[in-house]
């Protein structure tokens, strides 16, 4: 069968630009041809009507039926106790939620205990007991973690990354089998997707470098993106006066017409050349500071979507010194509810370590005076505190760790690669929210904190329009489909047939048989009618996205058939062309009228 390498893999993984995106193909057939164009929003309910000749039972393809949560806003939360271990024993009832210091219902809530435990006893089972046939055993389980490694090589300094890759070098020696990594940079220049392969992921780690277009030391003046910021947006007096000497110095321009050497008067043109040369830099400092931060967020943002379809726990390690961010909040926020929505944790090590000011600065770069100096100093410790706390509060929003101040860093990634074994999910719908844009402050309390300590998310941003209930719908669906949880509302066994035609291809046919006794019909016209959705999901080894098949069910049942059906229930196949090799299934089925889920996974061994 022709394509077959690409059954193997994500069939639309782009890497532009430093972006890294995984569009899935849920509404592809067997062919994988992209999914038609979405209906429209009032089209996106399920409409079970049906007259004296409708069939009683037709399957179709269709987008997903999933309700949409309007405006839900999610806030995950970790909580621990005065020794730092994590408290899983809370109640809704326990937690306090205030939107702009208004109180807030918890509408949904949850508590969750991480797969990884699960996830791994299984995958060890499965290496003990091998898939046989196409039987599909529970305990042959794809890999239970999933950890991307960034290095955010566009603000990295060549020190920092060396020691960074040095120590993710020592903690991957002890990658354990259930888990899969992938190497990714924010820049996009390297990239080695998930894999078990530990000399793939030394190798990919060993082309990492610094890619900035800043570097520190080789303009005049020498300017940090905070400093930058200062002078070319906030308009800082002082900030332009320590530019306008270190420019002095580091350009030699002439003093001597000033009231003393070395001390440039306000008026002469020595210092308005200098001052002219400082805002230039600042302008361009800024200018790709801002790019670059923006890249960096993007990357983060298509990760998140890219985690979204591997199964079981989901975690990013952001290896960066942090960086300033002037306009681009609304980007943060989104990269947190990206993540908290797909079930990803971000955690964050500052490669820096433990930070200190070198005391009379660096021998590299021209010192200027005293009083330059000392400014320049204080905006270096300004600039390393508001850096370094962006990283705390995207580690924060998502449930992840946040390591700095510490030069262990081998430490720093077993720590930010453990997950908190529960969190807690905390949904609410704001009342009356403009769609503007505005910023939101969130805080979670709880009644009796009895020495408890909270870590979630400081806020979110409103959105500047309603949220399309076709998109929402998508994504619902791709949640559930990507996820390693299990629901048995609706009564559903799956099954696997397989086929081979040939030793380089085969058949592969996921069989769902549905018990009907549990779905809710609505009765009209003498028919009993409900509308199942069933998302069939293969997966390879590593848990990488192979594709995906979504049917529709309309059931318009008599009576009599309806009867019949109560105990041979209804079956849905959904076929696949594959090569031979181990995959992983998963099967979601949803039910209009009742609102029901299903959800199962499986594995199949074709030789």
């Amino acid at each position: 069968m022709a394509g077959n390498s690409n059954l193997r893999r994500p069939r639309a993984r782009n890497v532009a630009a430093g972006l890294v995106s995984l569009s899935v193909l849920i509404w592809a057939g067997q062919t994988q041809t992209p999914a038609p164009a979405p209906p429209a929003a009032q089209d996106t309910q399920p409409q079970a009507t049906a007259s004296k000749n409708s069939p009683e039972m037709a399957t179709r393809d269709t987008t997903p039926t999933f309700t949409s949560r309007s405006n839900l806003v999610l806030v995950r939360v970790v909580v621990r106790d005065r020794d730092g271990h994590i408290n899983g024993n809370l109640q809704k009832e326990d937690f306090l939620l205030f939107d702009k210091g208004k109180p807030q219902f918890i509408s949904r809530f949850s508590l969750e205990k991480t797969t990884e435990r699960k996830a791994e006893a299984e995958a060890s089972a499965a290496a003990a007991s091998a898939t046989a046939g196409g039987k599909v055993t529970p305990e042959a389980a794809p890999p239970g973690r999933y950890v991307g490694y960034v290095f955010d090589d566009l603000h990295l300094s060549i020190g920092d990354l060396m020691q960074a890759r040095n120590a993710a070098d020592r903690h991957l020696s002890d990658l354990p089998v259930t888990s899969r990594a992938a190497i990714f940079t924010t820049s996009g220049q390297v990239t080695e997707d998930f894999t078990d392969d530990v000399a793939k992921l030394r190798a990919a780690m060993l082309r990492v470098q610094p890619r900035s277009n800043l570097t520190p030391g080789t303009d005049c003046p020498d300017l940090t993106y905070y400093q930058a910021d200062l002078i070319y947006n906030k308009h800082d007096p002082q900030a332009l006066q320590a530019a306008v000497q270190d420019t002095i110095v580091c350009a030699n321009l002439d003093t001597t017409t000033g009231p003393a050497r070395g001390v440039p008067s306000g008026s002469d043109s020595t210092t308005q050349t200098a001052q002219t040369m400082a805002q230039g830099a600042a302008s361009r400092v800024v200018s790709i500071g801002d790019q670059e931060t923006r890249i960096t967020l993007k990357v983060l943002t298509s990760l998140v979507r890219r985690l979204a379809a591997m199964p079981g726990q989901r975690a990013l390690v952001l290896i960066s010194p942090g960086f300033l961010m002037l306009d681009q909040q609304t980007d943060e926020y989104d990269v947190m509810d990206r993540a908290i929505r797909a079930n990803v944790t971000i955690s964050t090590l500052n490669a820096r370590g433990l930070y200190t000011i070198i005391p009379g600065g660096d021998a590299s770069q021209s010192s200027g005076n005293l009083g330059s100096l000392t400014v320049r100093s204080q905006y270096q410790r300004d600039s390393a505190l508001v850096t370094d706390g962006v990283l705390g509060e995207i580690a924060d929003g998502t449930g992840g760790t946040w390591f700095h101040d510490n030069n262990d860093l081998v430490e720093g990634f077993r720590r930010t690669v453990a997950a908190p074994e529960y969190y807690y999910l905390l949904g609410f719908s704001p009342e009356n929210l403009k769609f503007d844009g505005s910023y939101h402050n969130l805080k979670v309390s709880l009644k009796k904190p009895a020495g408890l300590t909270l870590q979630a998310r400081k806020g979110y941003y409103a959105p500047k329009h309603e949220v399309d209930a076709a998109q929402e719908s998508k994504r619902e669906i791709e949640e559930a489909l990507f996820s390693r949880d299990e629901w048995r509302d609706i009564p559903v066994e799956l099954h696997t047939q397989f086929f081979k035609s040939s030793d380089s291809s085969a058949k592969l046919s996921v069989l769902a048989r549905i018990d009907v006794r549990q779905l809710r019909f609505r009765k009209a016209d003498g028919r009993n009618s409900d509308i199942l959705t069933v998302a069939s999901g293969l997966f390879d080894r590593n848990g990488n996205y192979v594709s995906a098949i979504e049917k529709t069910v309309d059931m318009h049942l008599k009576d009599e058939t309806l009867a019949s059906r109560l105990n041979s229930g209804i079956i849905v196949k959904s076929g696949f062309d594959v090569a031979p090799g181990s995959y992983f299934v998963r099967v979601v089925v949803r039910d209009a009228e009742g609102q029901k889920m299903a959800a199962l996974n499986g594995a199949v061994e074709i030789p």
